[in-house]
């Protein structure tokens, strides 16, 4: 698969795990992942398969009908007997439950409303192809959701992590002996991250090729399987530059030779790698705040929303398919701007005083 890119690879990796997870479900639910195949990506396909997995092993546990059936013996007619009751039984197990390995597994509001609407997918398309006659997923009413309050670094934070990346002073011994090894690439990937609100899985999918120093830009895959350029700064240029002169010098393993952003292992960097050392790097600026790579990139939604007062911009750059989306995240800073403007329109001149 040398010749594949990054996210062909990825993909076929995904379908052949698909592949697995559909032996372990009842037989007609193929049906449901053929006939939504042309309009979802594969990862989205395995979480709906995680996901009615974990509905299907309540049924053999907790309903008195299905209760210790073989799914394989599970037939689409069956779903015709199940009842909003039953369903609303199945919401109220996701919230404390132990899986088939017998792990204990606590899912939260967001958790749950995934699993639902993971099931109303699967009902609604028996449903709508007339192969089931009721559909008590539709009655289901889903958790309400509390809005998570948004984690962002401030302006002084950003400049103190990337000082951080630069120097190393506050690692521990043993990451600095490391800290030499990755200082240029950890903060050009930082300083990428910052500058322009990718995601990481867009980021560790980069490769050298991407890069477009002429224009300012980086080729990028989004989500949903979308190819988009995005602009980067003299900031994020120069550390880019830095670390591309490292990076020529690197003989890559076999596989990788065209990666943007390799480990010490000479392979392309993994999303959990990124996630771990924005962690390493964030505790020691700011213990109190659980950074994560996802919260680099509301930092950079916030400056370019504080900076243009755009938000259709902001949805635009940050990738977003609605820009509801993203006011609901930048909704306190929307409403600093309505305050900011209160005296922005003047309605008469301002009397002089004699």
């Amino acid at each position: 698969m040398d010749h594949l890119s990054y996210y062909e690879q990825k993909d076929i990796e995904n379908i052949k795990r698909l592949r697995i997870l559909l032996q372990e479900l009842p037989p007609f639910c193929i049906d449901f992942f053929r006939g939504i195949e042309p309009r979802t990506s594969s990862r989205t396909r395995i979480a709906y398969a995680y996901d009615l997995s974990v509905f299907f092993h309540f049924l053999a546990k907790e309903n008195p009908f299905f209760r210790n059936m073989d799914r394989k013996d599970m037939r689409l007619d069956h779903l015709d007997l199940i009842t909003v009751s039953d369903l609303e039984e199945y919401m109220e197990y996701l919230k404390y439950r132990f899986n088939e390995q017998n792990q204990e597994i606590v899912n939260k509001e967001r958790g749950i409303m995934r699993k639902a609407s993971s099931l109303k997918s699967f009902y609604n398309y028996f449903f709508r192809n007339e192969k089931l006659k009721n559909n008590p997923a539709a009655l289901v009413q889903l958790p309400k959701l509390h809005e998570k309050e948004i984690i962002r670094l401030d302006v002084d934070e950003v400049a103190l992590l990337l000082d951080e990346v630069e120097q190393g002073e506050n690692l521990t011994q043993k990451q600095k002996s490391f800290h030499n090894k990755t200082k240029l690439r950890d903060l050009a990937l930082l300083t990428l991250l910052l500058g322009t609100g990718i995601r990481v899985s867009e980021c560790v999918g980069l490769d050298i090729d991407d890069v477009d120093f002429k224009n300012g830009g980086i080729h990028i895959h989004r989500k949903g399987g979308n190819e988009v350029t995005v602009y980067f700064g003299a900031e994020v240029e120069n550390a880019l530059q830095d670390y591309l002169d490292e990076r020529f010098g690197i003989d890559a393993m076999p596989g990788n030779e065209k990666a943007l952003f390799l480990s010490l292992q000479k392979k392309r960097i993994n999303v959990r790698s990124v996630e771990n050392l924005v962690k390493k790097y964030a505790r020691t600026v700011t213990p109190y705040k659980k950074i994560t790579p996802h919260k680099l990139r509301s930092t950079y939604g916030t400056n370019l929303y504080r900076e243009t007062g755009d938000i259709y911009l902001v949805a635009d750059v940050l990738g977003h398919s609605d820009v509801n989306t993203t006011k609901k995240h930048y909704a306190a800073l929307e409403d600093e701007r309505r305050r900011s403007a209160r005296n922005a329109v003047q309605l008469r001149e301002p009397m002089t005083k004699k």
